[in-house]
């Protein structure tokens, strides 16, 4: 594999493919572009041509795979302004981007169980405690992310 100037552990590389490609549900090629950038430290970014030429992949499957890539908001492009070929790097919002999805998520199964608990308005004590452990589950999950987003991007 060519380097353009990255240097990269091959174990960690595969490590990472494996992780992401099993996370994000990529197909190889995509997970190969995503880890591999993941090794561009100083976010430089690669081009179009420099991926196909480190993959040995065709064009079409390059482009395919940026595009998912760009699609769920794990890579970014970025242009120089010196030059008019378009370097990808990562996403360095991705984080944020993943975990307040997952908070919407969790906001939304708050508001149904609430609905369907009080819905049902159970007598059975048991239920109604389980009921509320998994929903100050849910609720301290929510704030604990919240608060590590706002340390993460200094938003405090």
């Amino acid at each position: 594999m060519a380097s353009n100037n990255i240097n990269i552990d091959e174990n960690i590389f595969r490590d990472l493919q494996r992780f992401y490609g099993s996370i994000f549900n990529l197909p190889p090629l995509a997970a190969k572009i995503y880890a591999y950038l993941k090794f561009d430290f100083e976010k430089k970014g690669l081009t179009f041509d420099d991926l196909v030429e480190v993959f040995s992949a065709s064009k079409s499957s390059v482009s395919e795979n940026i595009n998912l890539l760009l699609k769920h908001n794990l890579i970014k492009n970025s242009e120089s302004y010196n030059e008019r070929k378009r370097h990808f790097i990562i996403n360095g919002e991705y984080v944020k981007i993943r975990f307040q999805e997952i908070v919407e998520k969790m906001e939304s199964e708050i508001d149904i169980l609430d609905r369907l608990h009080s819905y049902r308005n159970s007598p059975d004590e048991s239920l109604n405690e389980k009921y509320s452990i998994y929903r100050l589950l849910l609720t301290k999950n929510i704030e604990n992310i919240q608060d590590s987003l706002k340390k993460l991007y200094n938003e405090e």
